[in-house]
């Protein structure tokens, strides 16, 4: 097939030529590569129509409701796969067989525990320190006590660092809810499944044994699936910026954490339960969904609509299913959890929500699982960073596997002043 050609018309200057490149799926992108020859750049505020980079691992078509892991897509594995095959997926590229699986979760599960002076680290964030705050700064730490798998262009050192964090992250997570809420820490159990151990780290003490649900584990292993990636996101493209310096693993996955903790970002299904706690109570539903509708109002329904999925949040089918099994198992008696499903049952029926496709997400089902569970919202976004570290970790891996792959080094447009002499006041 002939190579496809974008003729860009500068006025003084002949037409510049410019490769147009097709990948598997998804639209083409105009080769920009060699603007600056002609002493020009393109500008793109927040890179929304740049692609910064090739990929393999996760393709996402918003306008049809599509997301597909390696090719799977995100229902099939939902439904049938567990979070570390998932993992395993991403990071290698096919599906495991039943030995590869059953070697890559003994890996995983025999390295959970963290070094024993890192408890001591915690100590040192005050305990009302937002759990995110105390993630990042744990994460970014544990380059000061792996010294021995930071060759980034050593390919089984970075498949180390991969099998580290994804098996420290849960007790991290752990760690940081038990700290901010003055528990004494719980260590992992290697008979337990990934999610049903972070469940008993996070709600297990000394004194009385925890029996996890299996209806709760099954929850918390979709919620895990369903945030293990989403593409070139702020965090994702941060977790690459940051590698392509050459940055240790570590300190990488703790830039992701960072850009994660923004509200505009991972703080999603946090923002929503705050907004169930505004609502307070169902007969107040009417007056918010009026304000909602109001054009004039700033007001609006979080965990409803998605920026990239213009169509439904193939995510959310799964995750309300399971959402409706977790209330089920636990019975509970909650306000919000009223306010949530009778939320729920307007946006899926009334003619306003459905015409604008204004549908829950993946965000709103997993807030409530998560308030249904006993989890408080300030951990939200740690269990969101626990999930999508499989999926920074396969980018950064992939990056580092390019041998094309450059620094990062946007351009930008200057607007301040043009060069000027400087008078001293001396």
């Amino acid at each position: 097939m002939a190579e496809k050609i974008a003729k860009l018309m500068v006025e003084g200057k002949e037409a510049i030529e410019l490769p147009i490149l097709s990948g598997t799926a998804g639209q083409d992108v105009i080769d920009v590569r060699t603007l600056g020859k002609h002493g020009l750049f393109t500008f793109d505020p927040g890179f929304l129509a740049t692609a910064s980079c090739e990929s393999a691992i996760t393709f996402i078509d918003g306008a049809k409701g599509v997301l597909l892991h390696r090719g799977f897509p995100i229902d099939q594995l939902a439904e049938n796969a567990e979070y570390l095959e998932v993992c395993y997926i991403l990071l290698y590229g096919e599906a495991p067989t039943k030995e590869q699986y059953e070697e890559f979760r003994n890996t995983v599960k025999t390295h959970t525990m963290l070094n024993e002076q890192l408890r001591a680290f915690f100590k040192g964030f005050r305990p009302d320190a937002h759990p995110m705050a105390v993630m990042c700064g744990v994460v970014g730490a544990l380059s000061a006590f792996y010294h021995d798998s930071l060759d980034i262009s050593n390919p089984r050192h970075r498949e180390i660092a991969a099998f580290r964090l994804l098996s420290k992250m849960p007790t991290i997570a752990a760690m940081c809810f038990k700290h901010s809420i003055g528990q004494p820490y719980i260590y992992p159990r290697n008979d337990l499944s990934y999610a049903e151990n972070f469940l008993h780290m996070m709600f297990a003490t000394p004194c009385e044994e925890y029996k996890v649900s299996p209806v709760l584990a099954d929850a918390m292993d979709k919620i895990f699936i369903l945030h293990a990636d989403h593409e070139q996101n702020a965090s994702t493209s941060t977790v690459r910026l940051a590698g392509s310096s050459g940055a240790n693993p570590f300190a990488c996955i703790a830039a992701g954490i960072a850009s994660l903790w923004g509200p505009a970002h991972g703080g999603a299904n946090e923002a929503c339960l705050r907004m169930l706690e505004e609502i307070g109570s169902v007969d107040r539903i009417p007056e918010f969904v009026a304000r909602a509708k109001d054009k004039e109002d700033p007001f609006r329904l979080m965990g409803f609509g998605h920026r990239v999925y213009k169509n439904f949040d193939p995510r959310a089918k799964v995750m309300r299913e399971t959402c409706h099994q977790v209330l089920k198992e636990l019975n509970i008696q909650d306000p919000l959890l009223d306010v949530a499903m009778e939320l729920e049952r307007i946006a899926l029926s009334d003619e306003y929500f459905v015409e604008k496709k204004l549908y829950p997400n993946v965000d709103f089902y997993s807030g409530i699982i998560l308030k249904a569970i006993g989890i408080p919202t300030s951990m939200f976004t740690v269990i969101f960073a626990m999930s999508r570290t499989i999926g920074w970790i396969a980018h950064w891996n992939e990056m580092h596997s390019d041998p094309t792959a450059k620094i990062g080094r946007p351009r930008q447009l200057y607007v301040g002043q043009t060069q000027r002499d400087f008078a001293s006041k001396k």
